[in-house]
């Protein structure tokens, strides 16, 4: 089952597990028959696709889903109303799908919206975003997970392109196999930080393919 939803307001600051949980809470108490896991410990066959950062909004989030029904057997339209009815505000269900395959799906390419404050939105911004997409490499240090050592890794090839919009910066980042730039560091590089935006980070328009 493939679940298609957005997350804004304070529940953007849920962390990945914690989102991981509130859909199994919602899913559970919607009467879905899931699918777990074998072992010591069973868990519901549930996964998260593309991970959003703590503190980003998001539009358009695909949640997959492990059920053991038919596909016969369900009434797509009650799932989709019990489900939306035990999930809390923040978090809207767009769309839910069943399918029989059995592929994996995978981002491919993702867009970032900054809203900028007026008083920092100049010409310095703009030099920057030039000399960033003029660059062929892009080296940053980004910490090992659970350790405290840093590693240098080229984030350019994941930098699709950078524009200004209004008052607004879309970045188009790609996603692979190897990875994708984070959040984080895409600000750092544009040298923004929360108190130059105006509301928070926004992930929309995630194109997904199946393997």
């Amino acid at each position: 089952m493939l679940i298609k939803f957005k997350i804004a307001g304070n529940l953007c600051y849920l962390s990945h597990t914690e989102t991981m949980n509130m859909f199994i809470r919602a899913c559970v108490r919607a009467g879905l028959n899931l699918r777990y896991s074998r072992g010591f410990n069973p868990r519901p066959k549930i996964s998260l696709p593309m991970p959003r950062s703590v503190g980003v909004e998001a539009g358009n989030e695909l949640l997959v889903v492990q059920i053991q029904d038919e596909k016969s057997d369900l009434d797509i339209d009650q799932l989709k109303v019990n489900l939306a009815e035990r999930l809390p505000n923040g978090c809207d269900l767009l769309d839910v799908n069943v399918t029989l395959s059995k592929k994996s799906i995978q981002p491919e390419q993702l867009e970032y919206l900054m809203t900028i404050r007026n008083e920092f939105l100049d010409e310095n911004l703009k030099d920057r975003i030039e000399n960033l997409m003029a660059r062929k490499t892009l080296n940053i240090e980004r910490k090992v997970k659970k350790t405290h050592r840093f590693r240098t890794i080229d984030v350019r090839a994941f930098l699709v392109s950078v524009e200004i919009n209004g008052n607004n910066i879309i970045v188009q980042c790609k996603v692979s196999n190897t990875g994708t730039i984070r959040v984080d560091e895409i600000l750092r590089l544009l040298e923004l930080d929360a108190h130059k935006l105006s509301s928070p980070v926004r992930r929309t328009n995630i194109k997904w393919s199946s393997n």
